[in-house]
């Protein structure tokens, strides 16, 4: 077995019958693809945290699912960890900035420089959130249909589901 039963359990309980109700309650396949992949990319910005409220206010705007968009953006939390010191290394490469310290001597260093140490925090951030930017405008696009193929896919796999009625909570 290559997934551990409980991983699987909770993507079944946590993001695919959600995303089966959502369907089921006649959300289509394009529009929960869209919503999920705002999710999605939002979820991995290399910000902390903003995400919530930025996926609402997002898929608000959008007129997006927010319930998929808040699935998409609470699924990649492990990811966003992962990527939140790459895209912050892909920015001081790309904008030629101070390299970010990661040796306890260069943390101690900043710390009695506080000004200095607020001022560089928030350039590696600004320019963390363009790499960002460009990754998901690149991103979401390819996401969204690639999410809608799987989810018809799903709709397909999930015929007797998809034709009973939604359970009332």
């Amino acid at each position: 077995m290559l997934v551990p039963e409980s991983v699987r359990e909770f993507f079944r309980c946590r993001v695919l019958r959600p995303l089966l109700r959502q369907l089921r309650g006649g959300v289509s396949p394009r529009r929960l693809a869209w919503s999920l992949a705002l999710g999605i990319v939002i979820g991995i910005n290399p910000s902390v945290g903003i995400t919530t409220l930025l996926v609402v206010m997002l898929a608000w705007v959008f007129g997006l699912n927010q319930i998929a968009s808040q699935v998409g953006a609470h699924a990649m939390t492990p990811l966003h960890l992962l990527l939140f010191i790459p895209f912050i290394q892909v920015g001081v490469h790309l904008f030629h900035t101070r390299r970010l310290p990661l040796s306890r001597q260069q943390i101690e260093h900043l710390s009695h420089h506080p000004w200095r140490l607020f001022r560089d925090i928030w350039q590696w951030e600004w320019h963390a959130l363009v790499v960002w930017g460009i990754f998901a405008v690149i991103t979401m696009p390819l996401l969204a249909m690639y999410l809608r193929r799987a989810l018809v896919l799903l709709m397909r796999r999930h015929r007797t589901l998809m034709r009973s009625r939604p359970a009332l909570h």
